[in-house]
This record gives C-alpha cells, structure tokens and sequence, in this order.
C-alpha cells in the first residue's frame, strides 16, 4: 500500500471527512511530511472509491458549494489492519536488527 493511500485511510478511520479536511488530516498525521495536492488528493479519493475502500458518507453544500463527505467501508477497515499489521511487522524487525547493529569501524572498510 502507498503511504498516500494509508495516510487517507487512517485520517478516516475515527470518523467521516471531506477532501479538504483529509487533507489537513495526512499532514498532520504525517507529521508535515506529507502534502497532498488536490490533483493527488482527488484521485486518490476516487481510486479508492472504485476499490471500494471508502464510501461517500453524505454530500453537503457549504457556500453554494457541492462537498463529499467520505468514510471508510468494512472493506477500507479490513485492509487499513492489514497494512497497519504488515507495518508492525516489519518495525519489530527493524527494531531486532538496529539491535545487535554492526558498523563499520571509523576510519576501516567493510
């Protein structure tokens, strides 16, 4: 899973949020690393539509303006564990490794 796909996932996992917020959402839960563009943000949201990941909650208008609202299916919750799993999974590794680190001697090769 990408990290733009997870961060969108997890911004909708305690509860529904339009783009704009989603937006705000991945940045802040990235820790500012992450900025998604609307080009980026919409296409995503509409990719994970058609895999039926996320939903629209409810559509509103707010100064004239259409908005989506957009929350996660049962299918979105099942696979946000999955990678959240994997991930875990992965940092016990890293963390194993790190460890028992070997370096290289300052000044010496490999």
């Amino acid at each position: 899973m990408q990290e733009p796909t997870f961060l969108l996932l997890t911004a909708l996992a305690d509860r529904p949020r339009h783009g704009y917020m989603l937006g705000d959402e991945v940045f802040a839960i990235s820790g500012g690393r992450v900025r998604l563009g609307a080009g980026s943000l919409y296409g995503t949201l509409d990719r994970l539509l058609a895999e039926g990941l996320i939903q629209v909650d409810r559509e509103e208008t707010v100064n004239g303006r259409p908005r989506r609202v957009f929350a996660l299916t049962p299918h979105g919750v099942d696979a946000l564990r999955a990678e959240s799993e994997r991930m875990r999974t992965t940092l016990r590794e890293a963390d194993r490794r790190l460890a028992t680190t070997w370096t290289i001697p300052a000044g010496g090769t490999a």
